[in-house]
């Protein structure tokens, strides 16, 4: 969508349809019964005609249509594959359906390591770790990429056995070749010697890091890691604890606020303290301490629109009365973590609450 979007806002490029189709091929699985790709090409064969191109410098060509609408109905394609049929353990009610196994780490390091060869085929790691071409090998670039970020050498080509015996070199790694990877947009020649192949240019970091992070978690959530890279925040691309639907959602509404309040920086700050794999109770502490400043500085110009003023006071009890922003000796410290846990995810749901109150108040 993202990139779609982008090419409908630059139809100049002489090379619009050849973008367009590297595009194209890279969305979707290849179908030779047909397809956005086959369609594509289909509309290209009919194009070639002056009496098909568009009339002005703003009107769109047919392939240029053929984009919008397949960009406007892409919310009713699947991801993936359509649902498959029941087996027969799935129709017989096993507790064992295969749907819900968890993944074992070495099934997941397995699945990450033929994303990340399927990946580089596509070149999208061409940008950071040189070209894979017969006449100028890359040669053991990567290698030197890696050991240069986590001290780790001979770590490229990838190893699954490798990566599933040391979890923290495998976590390491899937941070690293999230911040190496971009996607390339331009399509640069056919290298026949050897059968090269093609050869990209034009990357985009972003699109690719949105990619990358969409397809790792596909893998990371049929495992049971507990883990998954975040998409967004201050930690966003790095691995964190995983939580559920509905917090996933409340942690995009506050985090991917699009105003320039320090109260949203703090938030995302915040965040990352929470989230990073291993917090302990110190560091869960000053997450908390973070967004109880955030409520304490709307707690009157904002809070008392939503709550009642009893209410408001037993809201910052819970930081004040417990060992969490002060060291009072009165506090209470005689706690389990997981009430962290729950404070933690009050506070943010009160300010996505005072948020909505703030965009209310500014609205004419």
């Amino acid at each position: 969508m993202a990139e779609a979007s982008k090419l409908l806002n630059q139809r100049q490029y002489p090379d619009w349809d050849d973008r367009c189709l590297l595009l194209l091929t890279d969305a979707f699985v290849s179908d030779h019964a047909g397809g956005p790709v086959a369609d594509f090409n289909e509309i290209r064969s009919q194009t070639a005609s002056w009496d098909r191109q568009p009339t002005s410098a703003t009107a769109m060509t047919d392939a240029q249509k053929f984009l919008k609408d397949l960009m406007t109905n892409a919310d009713a394609l699947y991801e993936d594959a359509p649902p498959r049929r029941p087996y027969w353990r799935d129709r017989r009610g096993s507790s064992r359906r295969g749907d819900n196994v968890r993944w074992s780490i070495q099934t997941v390091a397995r699945e990450f390591v033929s994303l990340i060869r399927e990946l580089d085929d596509a070149c999208y790691f061409d940008r950071r770790f040189g070209v894979n071409c017969v006449d100028d090998d890359r040669g053991d670039h990567a290698s030197i990429v890696i050991e240069r970020e986590l001290g780790e050498k001979d770590a490229w080509p990838l190893d699954a056995d490798a990566l599933a015996a040391d979890v923290d070199l495998f976590y390491s790694i899937v941070e690293v070749l999230h911040d190496s990877i971009a996607r390339p947009r331009k399509p640069s020649f056919y290298h026949q010697f050897g059968d090269c192949g093609w050869h990209r240019e034009d990357f985009d970091i972003d699109t690719g890091r949105a990619i990358y992070r969409w397809r790792v978690n596909k893998i990371f959530d049929r495992g049971d890691t507990g883990l998954r890279l975040a998409e967004e925040g201050e930690d966003i691309g790095r691995l964190v604890t995983v939580t559920d639907v509905v917090r996933g959602d409340l942690v995009a509404a506050v985090a991917n606020r699009s105003d320039e309040e320090p109260a949203t920086e703090q938030v995302r700050h915040a965040l990352a303290l929470f989230r990073e794999r291993g917090a302990d109770r110190n560091q869960k502490r000053s997450a908390i301490a973070v967004l109880a400043l955030i409520l304490e500085e709307r707690r009157h110009d904002v809070l008392t629109d939503a709550l009642a003023k009893s209410d408001r006071g037993a809201l910052f009890e819970i930081a004040n009365g417990f060992h969490i922003r002060h060291q009072n000796a009165g506090q209470k410290r005689d706690y389990d973590d997981f009430y962290l846990d729950w404070v933690f995810w009050v506070y943010l749901a009160s300010i996505e609450l005072t948020n909505r109150i703030l965009d209310e108040q500014q609205r004419p």
